[in-house]
């Protein structure tokens, strides 16, 4: 319980970083924004959507625990994802546990092989999340948990459905105990470290996912040109779409200016939801080539750039 000013408990509190890894759509991203009750991280059906790590952070008695949500673990082709893997594994090293997310429709696959091979290297105790397990059968679900603890030295397993929130709140309860002693390191009321112009061209790139899932390829990215703040207290927002090919910026664009605007309209909601005030978005599409292997897009990012 809080004091009556709002603040920390009277007694001891906690706070400390737990990372969440795992595969390409494991549900790392559903399960971080169930864990802060809040949309902090974007979600897609297309793999390793998240690029770099985003941070979310829940409050659960007296404890506060700062959820790092890292890109997919998955085998490095190009640059970009050289730089994807490396922040991921970062984020691991840096955690004080680290919960490890395994979807039980896919859970013996390579990517997740090597994972748990890797994970062994780190010395930060780790526990087991099993996502949808409601998509199999219950003597399945044993068998599996079996196999992949025999992978792996973890202290405890949850088995959850991240999309429902099943199970979610036994993993904040847990962690509870876990975490170091020490003060809070962000205000009570504060649910990610991520600034709003970050949080509004990552909204942008969800909706533009969701809304051209096959047709457009991975590597596009959106950058949050201008904020500017109105007399009447609602934002004026410009952002990028940057592609690397002409075609790519005809798909975005869509017959008559059509798909961008659909693009535009439902990423408004979301980012007039997040800034908590009435957002005017204006959204551009321009060929950059070769922007990923540009060192200020991965700034951008908040990536390291790989070199070679």
């Amino acid at each position: 319980m809080a004091d009556e000013t709002g603040g920390a408990p009277a007694g001891p509190t906690r706070a400390g970083f737990v990372a969440l890894i795992g595969a390409p759509n494991a549900g790392k991203s559903t399960l971080l924004n169930q864990l802060v009750g809040a949309k902090v991280s974007i979600v897609s059906r297309k793999v390793q959507t998240t690029r770099t790590q985003v941070r979310g952070i829940a409050m659960s008695g007296a404890a506060q625990i700062i959820f790092v949500d890292t890109p997919g673990i998955f085998q490095p082709k190009r640059r970009l994802d050289r730089a994807m893997v490396t922040s991921a594994w970062g984020g691991a090293t840096d955690a004080d546990l680290i919960g490890v997310l395994i979807d039980v429709e896919r859970y013996d696959n390579e990517e997740n092989t090597r994972l748990l091979e890797k994970l062994a290297e780190l010395k930060q105790p780790k526990f087991l999340i099993l996502n949808k397990i409601d998509t199999i059968a219950k003597d399945k679900l044993l068998e599996i948990t079996a196999k992949v603890n025999a992978q792996g030295s973890f202290e405890t397993t949850f088995m959850i459905a991240a999309l429902t929130g099943y199970g979610v709140k036994d993993i904040l309860a847990w962690l509870e105990t876990r975490l170091p002693l020490g003060p809070w390191l962000y205000p009570e009321d504060q649910i990610s470290d991520a600034p709003l112009r970050f949080l509004a061209a990552e909204i942008t790139r969800e909706k533009i996912f969701e809304r051209l899932h096959d047709e457009l390829p991975y590597r596009s990215t959106v950058e949050t040109e201008q904020w500017q703040q109105r007399p009447d207290g609602s934002v004026r927002i410009e952002q990028t779409i940057y592609v690397e090919r002409e075609g790519q910026r005809k798909i975005v664009l869509g017959e008559g200016g059509q798909t961008i605007k659909a693009i535009g309209q439902k990423a408004r909601v979301e980012i007039a939801e997040a800034a908590e005030t009435t957002v005017h978005l204006f959204l551009f599409v321009k060929v950059r080539e070769n922007w990923s292997d540009d060192p200020a897009r991965y700034r951008e990012m908040g990536l390291e750039f790989p070199k070679g």
